[in-house]
């Protein structure tokens, strides 16, 4: 497996397993003689009847890889919601239509002619191509645009545009977030929309921002001032469109990493609506999502009870079982890139602290969905090269009780499931 997924790490994966190894032979032989020896099934009924849990809530599926062969299981062709292991589901979709080595192109054009002043008689028009990352205050990140928009116009000898700033959002058709969301998410950063243009995370601080194109031309027309460019802002009909500047994204991979370990919204509502417009769609979301079931169902994976209505998994109305996720997973197995978006539990993102210093710190990797009521896991049990050798879904809705009682009590599960890496 890739070591990209460590990037930014003090420690390489090699370094850190033997360090890992060294750090927790002790505690591994401790662990070794404490836990009573169960066979998987057994951890999984013991694990359901924990005290306190919703028995009829919950699904628990573990599979042998590559066969697909069942180790534990319970309740897995349950409807349940997902929260954000739906995410890697997008993933999925998207990572098999798109060229993930490649970036997100936004495109940026004149469309008039520029004179010997310097006056380009036309407007500057930007292109969006559903980029999520444009600007982002997270990663990965890219040139600014705005300093690259000025730097081409500069190049073109453009002291004046006569014309407009436009942005052109015709690449993506429909909302910008998916029907359904809670209207109290709509005024957050978690729940802000995804556009054709998106610009610095269309968010400030902990609020979402509803129209990113209006911040951007703000950004853009100080930095044009600052290097005594003006703006008239006539309306003009505009001409023949030449191209000044292609804004790249990173990768697509590294923008599908950055959603995974981060658990970003808004950039795997993107990603659903760039796996929508690949498939010769619109690139609206309720389009993206009908097409998106339609597609693991040609792949014979089990779909009864299924219903996908965005990307992101912020939508309660998205229903899953244990069965369907297993074999989204299993499908992936061998796409080593996939597998390394999904986190290290003990050691990355969103399950940093999870199964840490334990004989499976850094040897499961997961995605978590989490909402009121909600905690799941979904992902695969790792080798020690990295490769995935059983599939690991848990789902739980409706619980009551303390988040941390519950995560100790997965924890246990997959403990006295795999009590050896």
């Amino acid at each position: 497996m890739t070591n990209s997924r460590f990037a930014g790490l003090s420690l390489c994966p090699g370094h850190r397993r033997g360090s890992l190894r060294a750090m927790l032979t002790l505690t591994a032989i401790v662990w070794t003689l404490i836990l009573q020896a169960m066979s998987p099934q057994e951890a999984v009924n013991k694990f359901v009847d924990t005290p306190r849990l919703p028995k009829g809530s919950m699904a628990v599926l573990v599979t042998e890889l590559p066969s697909g062969k069942a180790l534990a299981s319970y309740n897995t062709d349950m409807p349940l919601t997902p929260a954000s292991i739906m995410k890697s589901v997008t993933i999925a979709s998207a990572s098999d239509v798109m060229k993930i080595d490649h970036e997100m192109v936004t495109p940026v054009y004149i469309d008039g002619k520029v004179d010997h002043d310097g006056v380009l008689a036309g407007n500057l028009i930007i292109e969006g191509c559903g980029d999520p990352s444009v600007n982002t205050k997270k990663w990965p990140a890219s040139e600014d645009i705005v300093a690259e928009i000025v730097d081409a116009l500069r190049k073109e000898g453009i002291k004046e545009i006569k014309g407009n700033v436009i942005i052109d959002e015709s690449a993506l058709a429909g909302a910008s977030t998916p029907p359904g969301w809670a209207s109290g998410d709509l005024a957050t950063y978690y729940g802000t929309g995804n556009h054709a243009f998106n610009y610095s995370d269309n968010a400030s601080g902990k609020k979402s921002v509803h129209n990113p194109d209006a911040v951007f031309v703000r950004d853009l027309k100080t930095a044009m001032e600052k290097q005594g460019i003006t703006l008239g802002g006539v309306r003009m009909e505009g001409g023949k469109r030449k191209v000044i500047l292609r804004h790249k994204s990173a990768p697509v991979k590294e923008i599908m990493r950055s959603c995974m370990q981060r658990s970003d919204n808004m950039f795997a509502e993107s990603l659903l609506r760039q796996f929508g417009k690949h498939e010769g769609l619109d690139g609206s979301t309720p389009a993206a999502a009908s097409h998106e079931m339609e597609y693991w169902r040609q792949r014979r994976v089990p779909m009864d009870g299924v219903k996908i209505v965005d990307g992101s998994g912020l939508s309660r109305a998205n229903k899953v079982t244990a069965d369907f996720m297993e074999g989204v997973l299993r499908s992936k197995q061998d796409d080593v890139e996939y597998v390394s978006f999904f986190p290290l539990v003990g050691q990355e993102g969103t399950v940093r602290s999870f199964l840490s210093e334990t004989p499976l710190d850094s040897y499961i990797a997961v995605k978590t969905g989490s909402m009121n009521g909600i905690q799941c896991y979904a992902g695969y049990k790792l080798d020690d090269d990295f490769a995935p050798t059983h599939c690991v879904v848990v789902i739980v809705n409706n619980f009551s009780c303390d988040r941390a009682y519950l995560r100790k009590a997965i924890a246990q599960m997959l403990l006295d499931i795999f009590p050896e890496p």
